[in-house]
C-alpha cells in the first residue's frame, strides 16, 4: 500500500470516528432495489437533483456580483454580461437550468401519476412532490423579478393587479408582495430574499425529506397489469420482490441516472452557449406604456389563458382553478391509495395526462408568438410585397401606401408578413364585396376599431381599390372599380381612433 493511499485512509478514519457519515452514505448508495426499477423512466428524479445542485451553485456565483436594488439590479446584470469573464455564459447556465428544471419536475410527476406511484405506501413523498413542483415554479417567477427590466417591472404589475383582486384581502397583499403601494427598491429587496433565501431554504429541506423517503419505504417498483395495491399485503410483497431480484443501486442503477443526468447537463450548457442568458431588455421605466411583458416559459401557458379569457371569467379561473387542481393533486394519494397502477388499466390517468400535455404545450406555443397583440412595428418591418404591387394602377399603388402609413399592417398579414390580431388580407376581396370591404375600413367591427375619421375620402378610395385586388393566389390586376365609394358626407363623425 503506498504512503499516500495509507495516510487518506487514516484520514477518512479519522472523520468518521467522529461524525459517522461515511457509513450511511455508503449504505444509501448501495441500497437494494427491485432489477425492474433500472429502467430509463427512472431516471427524471435524479436528474432534477442534479439541476437543483447547478442552480445553487450558479446562484452563489451570480449573488457575488448581483446588486439587489432598484437602482443597481439591471447594471450589475449588464455588468456580468459584457465585463465579467464568462458572466454571460454563467447568467444563461442559471436561466436554462431554471428552464430544463421545471419541464424535467412535470415530467416526473407525470411519470410518477401514471406508474401509480403515489399509492400506498408513498402517499407523503407525493405530497412532499406537489410543494416542490410548486416551490419550483416560484423559484422561476421570483428569477424573473430579479432581472428587473422591463418584462419583470410591468410582468411584477400585472401579478399584483392579480393579487388586489383576492377578495377582502387583496390590499394588504399587495403591500406584502410590494413592501409599499409601487414598485421599488423594497419590492426587489422581497423578492431578492425569497429568491435567494427562503424559497431556496424550503426547497432543499424538502428534497432532503423527499429523498430520505424514497430511501425509506423503496424506489416503486414497475407496475405490472393484475398487480394490484393492497395495504394488508403490499409492504410484505415488495420486500420479497427486492430480496428475490435486488440489485445494489449503485451501480447497477445509477449510471442511466448519471447519463442522463450529464446529457441535461450537457443540453443546458448547448442552450448557454447558443441562446445566451434571458434579457435584460430596456431598464425598467414606469413611462413607457407601450409594452408588451411577456413572462419566462414556464408561464407562458398562463399568459395565453389569460389573454383569451373573457373578462367575466378571468377572476374565477384566476382564484378558484388554482386551487381546485392543487387540492385535487395533494387529495389523490388519500382517495385513490389502493388498486390499479399500471396505465393500460388506467386509461382515465392517461387522458389526463394527455390533455393537460397537449392544452400546455398549446398554450405555450400561443404564448409564444402572442397572435392577440399587435406587431407595433410591422408597418415599417414588413413592406407589401412586390409581387401585390404588380402592374397595379396608380390609385391601387396609393392605396397600398395607405395600408401601411395607417399602420393596419401592425395587425393584418400580407403575405405571410404582418400582425395576426386581425385577419389576413391576403384573399380579403373574395370574402368580402366591395361595399362589405367599405363598411368594415369606414364602421370597424369585431376587434377592429372604425376608421372612418382617420382616413378622408380620396385615402378610403384608395385603399379600398387595392384591398379588391387581394385574391389569394390571384395576383393578376383587378378589374377597375370605377364606382363612387363613399364622400366625405358619408363617414361618420367621432373623435378619430388608433388602430
Amino acid at each position: 500500500m503506498s504512503e499516500l493511499k495509507r495516510r487518506s485512509i487514516e484520514v477518512y478514519n479519522w472523520f468518521e470516528q467522529r461524525l459517522g457519515l461515511g457509513t450511511p452514505v455508503i449504505e444509501a448508495a448501495e441500497h437494494e432495489v427491485p432489477a425492474n426499477t433500472a429502467s430509463w423512466w427512472y431516471v427524471f428524479g435524479s436528474a432534477a437533483t442534479v439541476i437543483l445542485v447547478l442552480q445553487v451553485m450558479t446562484g452563489i456565483l451570480l449573488a457575488l456580483v448581483y446588486a439587489p436594488t432598484a437602482g443597481h439590479a439591471w447594471n450589475s446584470l449588464e455588468f456580468l454580461d459584457h465585463n465579467v469573464k464568462l458572466g454571460w455564459f454563467l447568467r444563461a447556465m442559471h436561466g436554462w437550468g431554471s428552464d430544463f428544471m421545471v419541464a424535467i419536475v412535470l415530467i416526473h410527476m407525470a411519470q410518477v401519476f401514471l406508474f401509480g406511484a403515489y399509492k400506498f405506501p408513498r402517499e407523503l413523498t407525493w405530497i412532499i412532490g406537489v410543494f416542490l413542483l410548486l416551490l419550483t415554479l416560484g423559484m422561476a417567477f421570483t428569477g424573473q423579478v430579479l432581472r428587473f427590466d422591463q418584462d419583470a417591472y410591468w410582468g411584477l404589475g400585472i401579478g399584483a393587479s392579480i393579487v388586489s383582486r383576492v377578495p377582502l384581502i387583496g390590499a394588504p397583499l399587495v403591500g406584502l408582495m410590494l413592501g409599499g403601494p409601487i414598485i421599488a427598491g423594497p419590492t426587489l429587496s422581497r423578492f431578492f430574499t425569497l429568491h435567494v433565501f427562503v424559497i431556496p431554504g424550503i426547497l432543499l429541506a424538502m428534497v432532503g425529506l423527499h429523498i430520505w423517503m424514497v430511501l425509506r419505504l423503496g424506489i416503486n417498483d414497475w407496475p405490472m397489469p393484475g398487480r394490484l395495491v393492497n395495504r394488508k399485503t403490499y409492504v410484505s410483497e415488495y420486500h420479497h420482490l427486492t430480496e428475490k431480484t435486488g440489485i445494489p443501486f449503485v451501480p447497477d442503477a445509477a449510471w442511466k441516472d448519471s447519463l442522463f443526468a450529464a446529457a441535461i447537463m450537457l443540453a443546458v450548457m448547448a442552450c448557454a452557449l447558443w441562446f445566451g442568458p434571458f434579457g435584460p431588455t430596456g431598464q425598467p421605466d414606469p413611462t413607457i406604456i407601450q409594452t408588451a411583458p411577456k413572462p419566462d416559459f414556464a408561464f407562458l401557458w398562463i399568459y395565453a389563458v389569460l389573454a383569451y379569457l373573457p373578462p367575466s371569467l378571468e377572476t374565477p379561473v384566476l382564484f378558484i382553478a388554482p386551487i381546485l387542481g392543487i387540492g385535487a393533486m395533494l387529495l389523490l394519494p388519500l382517495l385513490s391509495g389502493e388498486g390499479e397502477k399500471h396505465w393500460s388499466r388506467r386509461p382515465v390517468a392517461v387522458l389526463m395526462v394527455a390533455v393537460i400535455a397537449v392544452i400546455l404545450g398549446a398554450f405555450t406555443r400561443l404564448g409564444m408568438y402572442t397572435p392577440w397583440s399587435p406587431v407595433m412595428n410591422a408597418w415599417t418591418s414588413d413592406p407589401i410585397p412586390a409581387a401585390y404591387l404588380k402592374d397595379r394602377t396608380p390609385l391601387e399603388r396609393e392605396g397600398a401606401l395607405v395600408l401601411q402609413n395607417k399602420q393596419c399592417r401592425n395587425c393584418h398579414s400580407i403575405g405571410g408578413a404582418g400582425g395576426m390580431r386581425g385577419p389576413a388580407l391576403d384573399a380579403v376581396a373574395s370574402k368580402m364585396t366591395e361595399d362589405q370591404i367599405i363598411r368594415q375600413v369606414l364602421q370597424g367591427g369585431g376587434n377592429m376599431p372604425a376608421y372612418g375619421n382617420a382616413l378622408n375620402p380620396s385615402e378610403t378610395t384608395a385603399l379600398v381599390h387595392f384591398l379588391t385586388t387581394l385574391r389569394g393566389d390571384d395576383l393578376s390586376p383587378a378589374i377597375d372599380a370605377s364606382q363612387h365609394l363613399v364622400s366625405s358626407s358619408e363617414q361618420p363623425a367621432g373623435p378619430p381612433k388608433e388602430h
